[in-house]
């Protein structure tokens, strides 16, 4: 239950937050894009390849936004993802649903 409520209050804040933050330039300011970038592979996967892998997956916005704050290893090969703790739940919740709307 607890996670439940935890999770609608990331999607509020995630709409309160406004498409304008989830967007290429949000993924810039919180340094995502040393990384990666929209459509070619650079340390990590390129977007596109994430929402395509992601489309069908039940809950993957909550997954990305978990990911984008605390790391991931080893699902794409290569180096592990670092958490970012610069990135808030709302902004992460938003940078997720940004990518995967990159198809």
């Amino acid at each position: 239950m607890k996670q439940r409520i935890a999770a609608g209050l990331v999607a509020v804040a995630a709409l309160a937050a406004g498409s304008a933050l989830a967007s290429e330039d949000l993924a810039k300011a919180k340094n995502c894009l040393g990384c990666h970038t929209v459509d070619k592979k650079l340390v990590g996967p390129a977007y596109k390849d994430i929402a395509k892998k992601r489309a069908a997956e039940k809950g993957a916005d909550a997954a990305l936004a978990q990911k984008i704050r605390n790391g991931s290893k080893g699902e794409w090969g290569g180096p592990e993802m670092p958490p970012n703790p610069a990135v808030s739940e709302a902004e992460a919740a938003s940078l997720a649903k940004w990518v995967l709307s990159l198809k």
